[in-house]
């Protein structure tokens, strides 16, 4: 990416939403105007304890979908049942900020949520109070990134939008701008 390009959604953001938003809320100082601020993709596997070359492929895939090169993440503590040890690999998450968060946004909207089956609309109440959101996806093949072929294992992911809006009622207006379809 050049330094002059603005991601679609960045644009619309800038020259749209934030006036929808200024309006629908009546802020008074520009600073107090919702804005997204990061995105978290978060994806566990569970499988890299008996096999360790899960791991490899999972930070491949995340990074194939997110664009960045993602952080394998670690067991804190040791859980005999499980058969974990402390220190273990058993995922790995990347943040996407500026230009790459919009990017992925519009992806994930545009491309990989119409394709998941039976799909209905994200649920409106997957918010914590303090204007984030928390999605999950059952598969990564959504994802036109991820060829059909290439994959061992479908698993799933975790993704949290955050934002910096005060309230769930702001975060989900900012979000349905910015094209979440969220269900009734």
């Amino acid at each position: 990416m050049s330094k002059d390009y603005i991601p679609r959604l960045k644009k619309k953001y800038d020259e749209q939403i934030r006036g929808l938003l200024q309006e629908e809320f009546s802020f008074t100082n520009e600073m107090q105007i919702p804005k997204l601020d990061k995105v978290v993709i978060n994806m566990g596997v569970g499988e890299a304890v008996s096999d360790s070359k899960k791991i490899k492929t999972a930070l491949a895939e995340m990074e194939l979908i997110a664009g960045q090169k993602p952080v394998a993440t670690r067991a804190r503590k040791s859980i005999a049942g499980f058969k974990l040890r402390e220190e273990m690999l058993i995922g790995c998450k990347v943040t996407l900020r500026r230009s790459r968060m919009y990017e992925f946004l519009d992806r994930l909207t545009t491309v990989a949520l119409p394709r998941v089956k039976d799909f209905r609309g994200l649920n409106g109440k997957s918010f914590d109070g303090r204007g984030n959101f928390a999605m999950g996806l059952k598969e990564q093949l959504v994802f036109p990134e991820i060829s059909y072929d290439d994959i061992e294992d479908i698993r799933g992911m975790d993704i949290i939008v955050c934002t910096t809006a005060k309230t769930n009622e702001e975060a989900k207006s900012l979000l349905t701008h910015c094209g979440f379809p969220f269900r009734n």
